[in-house]
């Protein structure tokens, strides 16, 4: 045994082969059929749908989602944005954070269960898996079996179609950010390269990785959300329990027997509902954070009771008030707060988005003079002009400036035509009476030729002479 240096005994000496952290089991989960699995398999479906066919679809003879890194603009749909736009992705992040906050404090982790890509993916490996392996008896049987040619043929098939599935994984993923109909074809002549092979290549071994080894380790050690689920709960949350107090004691019994002649819970001992389980928990042992509520050992018990002849709800979405037999309250003030804030963001966000103006304007004035006195008795300074058209139909706009008593531009009001998309530059003068003095804020105003009503206002400082 170690010992410290005044004497004290220290923690003993592990043996040869001894080790204080567990080693890591493999979790087999069983096949299940329920109305929550259903529910589970369709939100796969929808999701994994949208993901890999989102990328196709077409929009005015373009891609109708392309987030185009390189020319700064991302397309959505009718939609488009630019790096002037920014606000609104951090509305959305605001928006998709609330939500979790607002849906976890209603219904426990419905995004683990339901909408996590982690649990997304590892649905569709685990498919893959038990479509070649076999159910779950004969995966584990086939992974205690020595190695046979059988075996090989068995666990080599899998790999390739893992494989498969990741690399398309990875490039719908980049073809969210590069035309995937280029794409799809640059790799098929095998001409793929650059970051687009590479970020291929990364999302799909990340897919590989996640969703074919790690599967529920992800979630266990690796997944934050877990860790601090525990904040937004509380005794009025649904969440997955088991009803102790109507199923212990436990054990298995006949089925023509009276459970309560043999002083029996409802519990028939079966671990069924540990067998569903992705992470491999016992729901019986109380609600844990590795529980990612996918409600799989409700489909397994509820099966179970019916075949025994028992009543549903064993294993149930509950509340702890509910279990405790209090009223439950679904209208609380965390809930309250949760959804104002959730209404009054996503309509202040939603409105500007909708009423964004499609015009904007960069005045940048010019450093290398401060002023220029025009032989005509006029102070002038210059600026550049940046106009952006973030309409796709091409625009004339006109250019004014005021607020300064006789200020104008030098020559006639300046008009240009901008093209759909188009950042346009331009110099230009801006001249005011000798007579003006100091700094002064001014304001140039582009308007829409052909829509007077669609018009930007920018502020900028004209130099004058002290």
């Amino acid at each position: 045994m170690n010992a410290f240096p005044d004497g004290r005994p220290g923690l003993p000496e592990p043996d040869d082969g001894q080790s204080f952290y567990a080693k890591h089991v493999k979790v087999y989960p069983r096949e299940v059929d329920g109305r929550f699995d259903r529910l589970r398999r369709t939100a796969v479906f929808v999701l994994l749908g949208l993901f890999y066919l989102v990328p196709w679809f077409r929009w005015d003879g373009r891609q109708a989602v392309l987030f185009d890194l390189p020319a700064r603009k991302f397309w959505i749909f009718g939609l488009v944005l630019w790096p002037q736009d920014f606000i609104y992705l951090t509305w959305l992040l605001i928006v998709l954070g609330l939500s979790l906050f607002f849906f976890t404090a209603l219904a426990g982790r419905l995004w683990c269960g339901y909408a996590c890509p982690q649990t997304v993916w590892t649905e569709v490996f685990v498919w893959i898996e038990a479509a070649i392996e076999g159910d779950r008896a004969k995966r584990m049987k086939l992974d205690k079996a020595p190695w046979t040619a059988g075996k090989l043929w068995r666990k080599s098939l899998k790999q390739v179609v893992w494989i498969l599935f990741s690399l398309w994984t990875g490039l719908s993923f980049v073809g969210f950010f590069a035309p995937i109909g280029q794409l799809t074809h640059t790799l098929l002549a095998m001409e793929l390269g650059g970051w687009a092979l590479f970020w291929t290549l990364f999302y799909g071994a990340a897919t590989y990785a996640n969703a074919g080894f790690m599967r529920e380790q992800v979630c266990l050690y690796m997944c934050p959300y877990a860790r601090f689920q525990s904040a937004m709960f509380d005794r009025d949350t649904l969440i997955i329990t088991y009803d102790e107090k109507r199923g212990e004691p436990r054990g298995a019994r006949a089925r023509t027997v009276d459970p309560r002649a043999r002083g029996l819970g409802d519990c028939v001992d079966c671990t069924v509902c540990v067998q569903v389980c992705p992470t491999g928990i016992d729901i019986r042992k109380g609600l844990q954070y590795e529980c990612i509520a996918c409600a799989a050992c409700i489909d397994a018990c509820d099966s179970v009771m019916d075949r025994v002849g028992y009543p549903r709800g064993l294993i149930r979405y509950t509340t702890q008030n509910t279990l405790d037999g209090r009223a439950k309250h679904v209208v609380r003030p965390r809930t309250i707060v949760y959804a104002t804030l959730l209404t009054i963001i996503f309509g202040v966000g939603l409105t500007g988005l909708l009423t964004r103006k499609t015009i904007a304007l960069d005045v940048i004035r010019d450093r290398g003079a401060l002023y220029r006195e025009t032989s005509h008795d006029e102070t002038e300074n210059v600026y550049f002009l940046r106009i952006l058209n973030k309409d796709q139909q091409p625009h004339t706009y006109r250019l004014a400036v005021e607020g300064l008593d006789g200020i104008h531009l030098d020559g006639e009001p300046p008009a240009w035509h901008v093209d759909g998309g188009e950042v346009y530059s331009v110099a230009v003068r801006v001249e005011v009476p000798r007579h003006l003095h100091g700094g002064h804020d001014i304001r140039f105003i582009l308007t829409d030729v052909d829509q007077p009503g669609r018009a930007v206002k920018e502020k900028a400082r004209f130099i004058a002479p002290p």
